[in-house]
């Protein structure tokens, strides 16, 4: 089983019902999903950048990215509707466990300068988004390959309805949140 997953069941569940007084175990939050995004703005003057984040991507996630397409034209961006601008991919289960595990001991602590992320990045509802700069910060991407750098945005979905909570949860779990 999952390192991070049997953390949260054995540990962090009975710290949450402790805290908040939940009446049982399905009403603690929970990540539901992790979706990581890479808009990649500069595709419309080079075609080949989509597919090197998709390749990065895929090899990040370990799983193939969906390619998302412009909704409307712009013509200040040079942007015609339906082509392509950036990939994602949604992580579940077992494999959004072991994605979180590697972000939170492997990645974040590779981040040039790193004090800490922000607590302040939660949504009103409990979800939590992260911008990371560039992608040669993950392991598996090998820096001689990487030709074009480019950030990307991991959210996690979690199922508590509040900031406090979800803050709560994720700090249990081991994300190095900044002390301001």
């Amino acid at each position: 089983m999952v390192r991070l997953l049997e953390k949260y069941k054995h540990q962090v569940v009975p710290q949450l019902i402790e805290k908040f007084r939940y009446n049982n175990k399905l009403s603690v939050p929970r990540l539901q999903k992790i979706v990581v995004n890479m808009g990649i703005g500069r595709a419309t003057e080079n075609k080949k950048l989509i597919e090197e984040g998709v390749e990065h991507l895929s090899i990040i996630a370990g799983q193939k990215p969906l390619i998302t397409k412009a909704k409307k034209a712009i013509s200040g961006f040079k942007l015609r509707k339906g082509q392509a601008v950036g990939c994602k991919v949604t992580l579940r289960g077992d494999r959004m466990y072991e994605f979180l595990d590697r972000l939170i001991s492997i990645v974040l602590p590779r981040i040039r300068d790193f004090r800490g992320i922000s607590a302040k990045s939660f949504d009103g509802r409990g979800n939590y988004t992260v911008g990371l700069t560039e992608q040669i910060v993950f392991p598996e991407i090998s820096v001689d390959t990487v030709e074009f750098v480019q950030g990307m945005d991991i959210t996690l979905v979690i199922t508590g309805n509040s900031n406090e909570q979800s803050y709560e949860l994720l700090r249990l779990l081991g994300m190095p949140f900044r002390l301001e």
